[in-house]
């Protein structure tokens, strides 16, 4: 079995690009193991296709380093929060059974972001109580919950309850959102059909909010995080 210390859930590949990848590069080059598995395949986004989606999700986890990149398929923009996806989740967490769990906002403008963000918190939950019977490869699982949970800061500004610095990781953050050459603005890639994620004014937000939250922490980049507990340290200097 694969343990990782971070695992990442998010519904649509490049989300984890966009909201942590930075952070996910910083704990990599600790020696932490990684990995992310999305949800859906992103197909009903205007631009590329499944398949290319696939692609480009495949090349992004080989800038990262992950450990590990799976999908659940999941269809995108009508999976639910059911039991079905919620044991898919449950079975994924306790294969890897990770220290840590990213995932989408709570609340955001694409409705799938909140919806999966929801679905992941409460599979996580529900992934540590025993009488929940799960297999993998023929073999009972046992449970398995995280010791924390974060939501990464999308579209909305959400006031985030902690910020990682990821200023030394921040260009190859960007090579990993420029893989998806579909969605994003590349100057490889001309496509009839732009969307609010496709113009170059797209990636200077991502930069913009970046930055904001670099200031805050007195760096020049950093990314954003929620969680629905407090979130302690067992010494003050910790925080300096």
């Amino acid at each position: 079995m694969l343990k990782l210390d971070i695992l990442v859930l998010a519904v649509h590949p490049d989300d984890a690009e966009l909201g942590c990848s930075g952070t996910l590069l910083k704990h990599a080059s600790e020696g932490k193991k990684v990995g992310i598995v999305d949800l859906t395949r992103g197909e009903l986004g205007t631009r590329g296709t499944a398949e290319t989606r696939d692609e480009e999700a495949a090349d992004a986890a080989k800038i990262l380093g992950l450990d590990v990149r799976e999908n659940l398929k999941m269809p995108d923009g009508f999976f639910q929060n059911d039991e079905e996806n919620r044991l898919k989740i449950i079975k994924t967490i306790r294969q890897y059974q990770p220290e840590i769990i990213i995932t989408n906002a709570i609340t955001d403008r694409h409705p799938d972001h909140g919806r999966a963000g929801q679905l992941v918190n409460d599979a996580t939950f529900l992934s540590g109580l025993i009488k929940i019977k799960t297999e993998h490869a023929g073999v009972e699982q046992e449970a398995w919950r995280p010791k924390l949970v974060l939501q990464f800061i999308q579209d909305y500004y959400i006031k985030p309850d902690i910020i990682i610095d990821v200023t030394d990781y921040w260009d190859k953050k960007m090579a990993s959102i420029q893989a998806y050459k579909t969605q994003f603005y590349h100057p490889e890639y001309n496509e009839d059909a732009e969307t609010y994620i496709s113009s170059p004014e797209f990636i200077h937000i991502i930069e913009g909010r970046a930055r904001e939250f670099g200031k805050n922490i007195g760096v020049k980049y950093g990314e954003g995080f929620t969680c629905k507990r407090q979130l302690g340290v067992n010494n003050l200097f910790n925080l300096l």
